[in-house]
């Protein structure tokens, strides 16, 4: 969704590069993640009934977020400047796709108790893979009905639809299954295939999403490139899984 600043002033620099290239709009994909083979999750486990325990504070999820500076492989992990990425605002038409761009809730229901967000990318490379990590907890079950949710969006949206932005809006062509890790109580994986807000140029995204408990990870990588990065790298998912597991309430 290129939310992040440094990903709206790409997109003008790479309209002018991909516009004195040859080749076709699809451009290269290597097909694969930029995770290490063998630290590739393995296959979604099968839903369990949601934990019973209360919604983690946001004192909870920021002693298990990636804190500002922290190396994740050679990915580096920050704050947004701003709290969130500029795309937690965007919506979908029609809304039953919502889930599929933004689970914030000033545009997403249900609403969570709390929630942490944080950037992991290589600061240096202006058009690398970036990666937004979302903790959020929720009351009343809220976890598992933005699984279902997400479910009901991957099936009823997989043709596409319409990404409205604060003044422009993207095209998703396609929505597509992609391999969920075997974390959590569930998990939930998208391949997004996105046509730029000039109507020219494909672009891919990929969504991942982990419950467990009364919380969800959230992780969406993007990439100011015609390339797809074939998923959200596992060494990030894993971090983070892990760093969630030390609280102690999984």
């Amino acid at each position: 969704m290129f939310g992040t600043a440094k990903h709206t002033a790409a997109l003008l620099l790479a309209g002018v590069m991909l516009t004195a290239c040859s080749g076709t709009p699809d451009g290269g994909s290597d097909g694969g993640s930029r995770g290490g083979s063998d630290d590739k999750p393995a296959a979604s486990p099968t839903p369990k009934t949601p934990a019973a325990a209360g919604a983690l504070t946001e004192a909870q999820l920021k002693s298990a977020a990636f804190t500002d500076g922290e190396k994740v492989g050679k990915y580096t992990a920050s704050e947004y400047t701003l709290g969130a990425p500029l795309s937690e605002s965007y919506t979908a038409q029609p809304a039953l796709c919502q889930p599929l761009v933004s689970l914030a809730k000033e545009v997403a229901d249900p609403d969570p108790a709390a929630e942490v967000q944080r950037k992991v990318d290589v600061p240096d490379e202006m058009f690398g893979l970036e990666v937004a990590v979302q903790l959020r907890s929720y009351a009343d079950g809220g976890a598992a009905t933005v699984l279902k949710n997400l479910t009901a969006a991957g099936s009823g949206c997989a043709a596409g639809f319409t990404e409205e932005r604060a003044v422009a809006q993207a095209k998703y062509l396609k929505v597509e299954p992609a391999k969920a890790p075997a974390l959590g109580d569930e998990a939930k994986a998208f391949r997004f295939t996105i046509l730029d807000v000039k109507g020219e140029v494909k672009l891919y995204e990929y969504l991942t999403v982990i419950r467990s408990g009364s919380t969800t990870l959230a992780f969406r990588a993007e990439i100011t490139d015609t390339k797809d990065v074939g998923g959200v790298p596992a060494e990030v998912v894993n971090a983070q899984w892990r760093k969630f597991q030390a609280l102690g309430t999984v």
